[in-house]
């Protein structure tokens, strides 16, 4: 499982480092949806505002289910599916490996809007780094449950729109933890009992995909 995961995330990564379609399309919306909301604010509240991890996360939603698109729709390339029945690859292994490179594409996004939130919507320097290890889980945990949400939605034209019906209950509450993290952290402090939640449904949307994503791909 653990070969085919890594196998699965470097066929990922190198088609997403040849297309640069992350790097083209998706950061550079993600950093204007981020000028608008410090514009939205507006200049004497940018910085004195408690909005900023909200801004910050909804611009990370946003992001997160294009990244989600991007990440099935080379699932879904003509020969693909075929190809991994051929090969006999583990399904389990097939998830994570997709999970663990979706991670990856957010982790990197996530540290541009990072820094886009302090240039924009005036963040603390200090608090938004203090702020890293909760953001790292919290997209891990976005990942796994977008690469589940992702195989949910099927082939066709329907998946787009689908899958932000599935995937924002789901995602709720991993953006209110992620929020009140980035929040807490800001002010001085260390809220455990949201780490614990992201931690938990991490684990369980890992537990699901390993066990049922075949089962998905296949329906």
């Amino acid at each position: 499982m653990i070969a085919t995961a890594r196998l699965v995330a470097g066929k990922d990564l190198r088609i997403e480092w040849r297309s640069r379609v992350l790097l083209w399309q998706v950061v550079p919306f993600g950093v204007m949806a981020l000028v608008l909301s410090g514009l939205a604010l507006g200049p004497t509240r940018a910085g004195h505002s408690s909005a900023g991890p909200g801004l910050f996360y909804l611009v990370v939603l946003l992001v997160t289910l294009l990244a989600i698109n991007r990440s099935q729709a080379i699932e879904r390339t003509p020969g693909t599916r075929a190809s991994v029945a051929t090969l006999g690859l583990d399904p389990g292994g097939v998830f994570l490996g997709k999970a663990l490179a979706l991670a990856i594409e957010l982790w990197v996004i996530g540290a541009v809007l990072l820094a886009g939130t302090v240039l924009f919507l005036h963040t603390a320097l200090a608090g938004s780094l203090a702020a890293v290890p909760s953001l790292v889980l919290t997209l891990a945990a976005l990942a796994a449950a977008g690469t589940l949400y992702g195989a949910l939605t099927g082939e066709g034209a329907a998946p787009t729109t689908l899958l932000p019906v599935l995937a924002l209950p789901g995602f709720a509450p991993l953006l209110i933890a992620g929020e009140r993290s980035f929040s807490a952290a800001l002010a001085g402090g260390s809220p455990w009992e949201w780490w614990v939640i992201t931690l938990v449904a991490l684990i369980a949307y890992l537990a699901v995909g390993v066990l049922l994503y075949g089962v998905l791909e296949e329906s």
